[in-house]
């Protein structure tokens, strides 16, 4: 992609949305907003040239982080919003984050595969007649962050933040430091020349320095973001990274402690610790196949309260069901003060009894054939395919699912009996994926 790309894509943008709200281009507001990338300030204004071009007024914030691009447009009743990001993605990498009105997002099903369409063909000579404002969403976007929790509950505490460089210092940095925490910061300004890690905390190697200095520091805990922040993962007072499901886990039963019996939605690849949470907290559940486009359809839908996958992607319903990383890392910190309890003691709770492989990849030449394989060998388990193959026994589980961009199969697995038994299972699957 380049800017030409980008003008084009921005005008493809409007005729789609325009299709979708049943509305003439000239009548449609829409929100742009663009991350510290080195190309995101040329690529942002070849993308509003684009909007423009085509008759749209674009409401312009500037540099932000993805979720205050949702902010934007939910808040404001856009009909739709463009974020000029490559998310957690490596230096070079540039890209775009498209949702419509309500901040839900355009995906390969809905809406992409139309834009890639009037692009292919040729846009031809653009109407005109468009505008735009700029805007400054800052300090709206604190004071409206903030109000998902109660700042009176919530203890002082020593945390090491790593903002990889990307969107979360300016994001979440302000409201961390009117709760009086103590911050070891790490990369919390934006920089697009990523010099000290990728900003992509999944990655074990990008975890290292936040791992060391929680140590050194004897902090409570950890905090990282990825590149446009709407994601974070916790690293607890030992050194120790919690795993998404788990964090899901606390976050649903935050949830549902405000909201007694509301719904919350986990995907196939989840820990069994998240609808065991939900049940004892009196929750209900349901799963929602991977990926922002569906967890967010579905939240809608079925009016869930809470979302969480294991990729760190949180969603909440009062927040337009988009995902944050600044509500997680709040609520995470109130629950810790409200409950009296470190990060570690809390995350025992699940390493106790639940034994997960964490994602494994793995290359293969067939994906569909080996899924169709392992399914064969399992005839007296419970066989789901709401998202790849999931097969569930009593005391363990897995789920292999085919990536959507490369030949890989991800396999997650999971013992409730010992990590040992996780570990032997695991392999044997892997031997089959693999073999």
């Amino acid at each position: 992609m380049n800017e030409e790309t980008a003008e084009q894509i921005g005008r493809a943008f409007v005729l789609t949305i325009a299709d979708l709200a049943r509305k003439n281009p000239h009548d449609l507001k829409l929100g742009l907003g663009r991350d510290m990338r080195l190309s995101a300030p040329s690529m942002g204004a070849a993308y509003r040239d684009g909007m423009i071009s085509e008759g749209a007024h674009v409401i312009d914030a500037g540099q932000v982080s993805t979720e205050m691009l949702y902010y934007l447009v939910g808040s404001r009743g856009l009909d739709g919003g463009l974020m000029c990001t490559a998310s957690h993605n490596p230096k070079a990498y540039t890209g775009v984050k498209l949702v419509r009105e309500g901040a839900l997002p355009l995906s390969g099903d809905a809406g992409i595969g139309d834009i890639r369409g009037l692009v292919e063909a040729g846009m031809g000579v653009s109407p005109g007649g468009g505008s735009h404002e700029k805007i400054d969403l800052w300090d709206e976007f604190h004071a409206e962050a903030i109000k998902f929790i109660d700042p009176d509950k919530v203890k002082p505490m020593k945390i090491v933040v790593d903002g990889g460089n990307g969107m979360a210092g300016p994001m979440v940095g302000p409201i961390l430091k009117k709760l009086n925490m103590d911050l070891i910061e790490l990369y919390f300004e934006p920089n697009g020349e990523f010099p000290d890690h990728e900003p992509n905390p999944l990655l074990e190697e990008n975890r290292q320095l936040i791992i060391k200095a929680v140590k050194d520091e004897s902090a409570d805990l950890g905090i990282a973001w990825d590149g446009d922040s709407d994601r974070c993962f916790f690293i607890d007072g030992d050194g120790r990274f919690c795993d998404g499901d788990f964090i899901c886990a606390l976050l649903a039963r935050a949830a549902l402690e405000a909201e007694p019996g509301g719904l919350i939605l986990y995907d196939p690849r989840s820990s069994r610790a998240v609808p065991d949470v939900v049940a004892a907290a009196g929750g209900r559940t349901d799963l929602s196949r991977v990926g922002h486009a569906f967890f967010k359809a579905m939240m809608r839908k079925e009016g869930a309260v809470f979302g969480g996958e294991v990729s760190g992607h949180y969603y909440f319903r009062d927040f337009y069901c988009a995902d944050s990383g600044t509500i997680p890392a709040l609520t995470i910190l109130q629950l810790l003060s409200v409950e009296g309890k470190s990060l570690s003691q809390m995350m025992e709770e699940f390493h106790s009894k639940y034994f997960i492989s964490g994602e494994i990849n793995s290359e293969v030449a067939d994906p569909q054939a080996k899924m169709d394989e392992i399914e064969a060998m399992h005839p007296d388990a419970e066989i789901t395919h709401l998202d790849g193959v999931s097969v569930d026994y009593e005391d363990w589980h897995f789920n292999v699912r085919p990536s959507n961009t490369e030949p890989l199969l991800r396999l997650n697995l999971e013992s409730l009996v010992s990590r040992e038994d996780m570990e032997q299972k695991r392999d044997e699957i892997l031997a089959v994926i693999r073999g």
